[in-house]
């Protein structure tokens, strides 16, 4: 038996390491299949709109995403299946664990790039000096992923992994300041996105509630692995909390470019039951008001569209319910010839 396996013997603990990374991939699986029904969601309610530049990145993120997810699963398979009581491969960095941290980082930095796309539509009309900034700050931190990456593939058993944590700590510190930057810079176009109408605002703060939150949550995630790889290096908690925190990642985007169906929908059940509550009394003059006042609003409320959501509008209103129909048919039926 070689010296290395017996320094690694009394140090090793399958529960905290492969047991760690096993519970983490269940984990990242189901979030996995979360991000399935997001990307679903959205193909349905843009199928009118052909191939677009979203479409385009939401089946990128879903590949890359998928293949994060088939490393992880091969490199637990690898130790614990295939190589089952070879102590003497428990110090060798299988081909797949350097692999799934590439597609990583891959993943996290190209949704940062995404989401200053999102910044640089936001900002029509407006002064460019913020989106470019926020361009220049991701721009730098994916350069230290990718010193992460090279740093990764000079390391060749496990115990190399302890010499370069510094490089860790670094590339989840960048990753939590872009998310930071990222978030201010939404809630702050949001923010000076404000009409005065009730409604329009009321969209604006569900969307900065909605930037806040997710920004935290990746934020807390990518402290957390960072805080577990100081505090315990010599396990694989923070490896399971890194898998978490990509899984994370694809959902909040998929959920950001579902936010104005999701807004919809709520929307269409609270008028549908709006509708059948009030009195079925015909009042033109409300009738006129509301109308102008959608004139005033539909302006304002297109800062909040991309591009795919011009056919789904039309199809929408196509596609109402016959019952909606049938409400306004008895509504008209009370006006006066």
């Amino acid at each position: 038996m070689s010296s290395s396996v017996q320094d690694l013997i009394p140090q090793l603990n399958i529960e905290t390491t492969f047991g760690a990374l096993f519970i983490g991939i269940n984990i990242a699986a189901i979030l996995f299949g979360l991000n399935n029904v997001q990307a679903l969601i959205y193909f349905q309610t843009h199928r009118g709109t052909g191939m677009t530049f979203y479409k385009l990145a939401i089946i990128w993120l879903w590949i890359l995403d998928a293949l994060h997810l088939t490393f992880i699963v091969h490199c637990v398979y690898y130790y614990l299946v295939i190589k089952y009581a070879n102590l003497n491969v428990f110090t060798e960095i299988v081909w797949s664990f350097k692999l799934q941290i590439v597609f990583e980082v891959f993943i996290i930095y190209g949704i940062h790039l995404l989401y200053v796309y999102h910044i640089w539509l936001f900002s029509q009309g407006r002064s460019r000096i913020l989106p470019i900034a926020v361009a220049i700050i991701t721009t730098l931190t994916s350069a230290v992923g990718i010193v992460l990456i090279w740093a990764i593939y000079q390391c060749h058993v496990f115990s190399d992994l302890l010499k370069i944590e510094w490089f860790t700590f670094i590339t989840l510190g960048t990753i939590t300041f872009a998310d930071v930057v990222i978030a201010s810079s939404l809630c702050y176009l949001l923010t000076t996105s404000r009409t005065g109408f009730s409604g329009t605002d009321s969209l604006i703060t569900k969307l900065m509630v909605y930037v806040i939150s997710t920004g935290c949550l990746t934020s807390v995630f990518s402290m957390a692995a960072m805080i577990t790889c100081a505090v315990m290096p010599t396990n694989f908690i923070f490896l399971a909390v890194e898998v978490l925190l990509v899984k994370l990642y694809v959902n909040s985007y998929l959920a950001l470019l579902n936010a104005r169906y999701y807004g919809q929908v709520s929307a269409d059940t609270n008028n549908y039951y709006s509708s059948h509550n009030r009195h079925e009394v015909y009042r033109p003059e409300l009738h006129i008001r509301a109308l102008e006042g959608g004139e005033l609003r539909a302006p304002r409320r297109d800062v909040f569209k991309h591009p795919d959501d011009e056919a789904v509008d039309r199809s929408r209103y196509v596609k109402r319910p016959i019952a909606a129909i049938t409400d306004t048919v008895e509504m008209n039926s009370f006006s006066p010839v």
